[in-house]
């Protein structure tokens, strides 16, 4: 496994995403020793990168990280998130991004993640009730009395990124990107690049669409958030599978399997990338960090690219709302 900096923080090539293991995909929360598995194999794997969120469950995931790293912190840079659970009685999936409020969801995730510091606290979606000048000040406080690393955004904006990394370095923004979810890159990764901040891609495959064994939406249980995200909706499926089906086709000339290559795809944008592939399963996590040894060439990789976008929003008009672009 190869390792880059996001910043100042040194990390593996590729990451891992814990959600699934808890929260939003079928299966989710019922296979508690496979996950623990699968986090230790990542480990020996060389993955040092294990990103998760108070609001994941809510707080299950993180519990669940912390019984999986127990005996096993010092290997691991723990990235957890703030900001989707106002503490102060409105409860989970409302913005709340107070200074206050920061400081009860540390103290929480500290305690569920079995730690005394967290390496990366990411702001999980912008609050627009308070001006991030606010929030990058009390994680600057929280890293001063060093309860918090390094401070990160998920899904902000150009401008937000500007003040925010102005009051307090950010080491970090996390947000969708992939083969075919690519908004990013016209506005937010030259800003990422000015300001020497790493870029840490969350669902780089497509939400299980670019691994090529997604055929239909009746694999999906009804806990399963992809029943309501557009991309898998009626009208958009098939076009989608046969996007996915071009990847694969190129996968076999490759000798890889189609996850390998979109990470593949993704590594080959720069050396500050650090995507997390989520996975619940050890057959998984050792296919996604076999991508770390795949080398595309440049045609391959201009192939890839010239691949059509997935047809259908990546959110639904909620969750659309809290994205900063």
């Amino acid at each position: 496994m190869r390792y880059i900096k996001l910043r100042d923080l040194e990390v593996s090539r590729i990451g891992l995403g814990a959600m699934g293991m808890s929260h939003g995909y079928t299966g989710s929360g019922t296979d508690e020793a496979e996950s623990i598995k699968t986090v230790h194999r990542a480990l020996e794997l060389g993955v040092t990168l294990i990103d998760t969120a108070e609001i994941y469950g809510p707080y299950t995931n993180e519990e669940l990280l912390g019984r999986a790293l127990k005996g096993r912190r010092d290997q691991v840079v723990v990235a957890t998130k703030f900001g989707l659970v106002s503490h102060a009685g409105e409860g989970a999936w409302n913005l709340d991004s107070s200074p206050a409020n920061l400081r009860t969801a540390v103290e929480g995730s500290l305690k569920r993640l079995g730690t005394d510091h967290i390496d990366l606290y990411y702001q999980h979606r912008v609050d627009p009730n308070t001006p991030i000048e606010e929030t990058a000040g009390a994680v600057a406080e929280l890293i001063s009395e060093g309860k918090v690393r390094a401070f990160g955004l998920s899904e902000a904006g150009p401008d937000t990124i500007r003040r925010a990394h102005a009051v307090q370095p950010v080491t970090a923004v996390q947000s969708e990107y992939s083969l075919w979810t690519r908004g990013i890159e016209e506005r937010i990764l030259p800003v990422l690049r000015e300001l020497n901040i790493g870029l840490v891609p969350f669902s780089p495959l497509g939400r299980g669409f670019l691994t090529g064994t997604v055929r239909s939406t009746d694999q999906f249980d009804a806990s399963d958030f992809r029943r309501d995200n557009p991309r898998f909706s009626a009208e958009n499926f098939q076009r989608n599978l046969a996007l996915a089906d071009e990847v694969q086709a190129l996968a076999s000339q490759v000798g890889a399997t189609s996850a390998q290559v979109a990470l593949a795809w993704l590594l080959a944008q720069g050396d500050d990338i650090a995507p997390i592939p989520g996975t619940k399963r050890v057959s998984r996590v050792e296919e996604n960090t076999a991508a770390d040894a795949i080398t595309l060439t440049s045609e391959q990789i201009n192939t890839l690219s010239s691949l059509p976008p997935a047809a259908g929003n990546t959110h639904t008009e909620a969750q659309a709302q809290m994205l900063e672009r």
